[in-house]
């Protein structure tokens, strides 16, 4: 009976030290795929994001930098799941700080995952282990011309109805 219970005890801990020192992973996932997601561009509406080097309006006022450092659950959930779910995290942070200093716009997106800062236009990064995903971000708040940004959306509009009518 005592070798079944030490076998059992064995068993458990190999299981439980096996997922805690499970090696975190570290992943780039795609930006145009995030910001693609109709939930997503619901929740971050009146903020525009320029990642990296991206080509974003006239500046009509800077702001500052600031940056989050956000985590989630990620036990029992695929990691893009996890990384999905803490990017749109960071991503409102970003949105709820632009909203209270009253910018339009956060540019030069950069990933700061464990200090190590990434800038793409492209790709995000995330870290996700056995229980936990996390994503850092580092973002210059501003604001940019309005104008600009009506034209852009206009366009976006024009090129969508001309594409319809295409089709």
């Amino acid at each position: 009976m005592n070798q079944i219970r030490l076998l059992v005890l064995v068993a458990i801990l190999t299981f439980v030290t096996g997922e805690a020192g499970a090696k975190e992973k570290i992943h780039q996932f795609s930006i145009a795929d995030f910001m693609a997601n109709p939930e997503h561009a619901e929740k971050l509406a009146g903020v525009r994001f320029y990642f990296g080097d991206q080509a974003h309006p006239e500046i009509v006022r800077e702001f500052s930098d600031d940056r989050t450092n956000l985590k989630t659950n990620a036990f029992g959930k695929k990691d893009a799941v996890a990384c999905d779910w803490v990017m749109l995290s960071a991503m409102l942070s970003l949105h709820n700080r632009a909203m209270q200093l009253g910018a339009n716009a956060v540019i030069n997106i950069r990933s700061n995952y464990k200090n190590n800062i990434v800038s793409s236009s492209t790709e995000y990064t995330c870290g996700a282990g056995a229980f936990v995903a996390g994503v850092a971000l580092i973002g210059t708040f501003v604001t940019i011309e309005e104008d600009v940004i009506e034209k852009d959306v206009v366009e976006e509009v024009t090129e969508e109805s001309t594409m319809t009518l295409e089709n």
